[in-house]
């Protein structure tokens, strides 16, 4: 039911069971949530977020995918568009919203970029794809620099669980 996705350097795979692990690890990596709330997350509340994923494939017919490194088969992270219903007003929560994590060895290297950029590829080739929103903390560069270059436009900044972020949107994909 979820699409593969092949880059140069990666796999786009749906989660297994066996990554759940992995991917409460690197939730837990505060260079990790330095940007995402500021506090490690707890075990219980990584295992909901794990079964919203393999939930929102089910209902939304898209979701976030675990980034493989094809090299060693190690998963980096995770990427790709969900339904948040954040209540932060019909500008943003009626489009579905794009997020990427990855491990924190692996930041710098162009991992992220190669990850979302694919999965935007994806999403914007599907009958319901194009029109995105992101939320980035104020101050995360590295985010705001990978949203700009898939065309997100900061439309708002706000508070969300007890930070400002900026709200971006994506609605005109060429």
């Amino acid at each position: 039911m979820v699409p593969v996705i092949e880059t140069e350097r990666l796999l786009l795979r749906g989660m297994v069971r066996e990554d759940f692990p992995g991917m409460a690890a690197i939730w837990q990596e505060p260079e990790v949530v330095r940007f995402i709330g500021g506090k490690p997350r707890p075990i219980g509340e990584s295992w909901a977020v794990f079964l919203r994923i393999a939930g929102s494939w089910a209902i939304e017919g898209f979701g976030q995918w675990g980034i493989v490194r094809k090299q060693d088969g190690a998963l980096l992270g995770q990427t790709g568009f969900f339904t948040g219903m954040r209540g932060l007003g019909p500008d943003f929560d009626e489009a579905p919203e794009s997020g990427w994590v990855l491990t924190a060895p692996v930041h710098g290297q162009g991992y992220g970029r190669e990850a979302v950029m694919a999965a935007h590829r994806w999403f914007d080739a599907q009958p319901f794809g194009g029109r995105s929103r992101a939320m980035i903390e104020v101050g995360h560069t590295a985010s705001f620099a990978i949203a700009e270059r898939l065309g997100y436009v900061a439309f708002r900044e706000t508070e969300d669980l007890g930070d400002r972020v900026m709200l971006l949107a994506r609605d005109n994909v060429v």
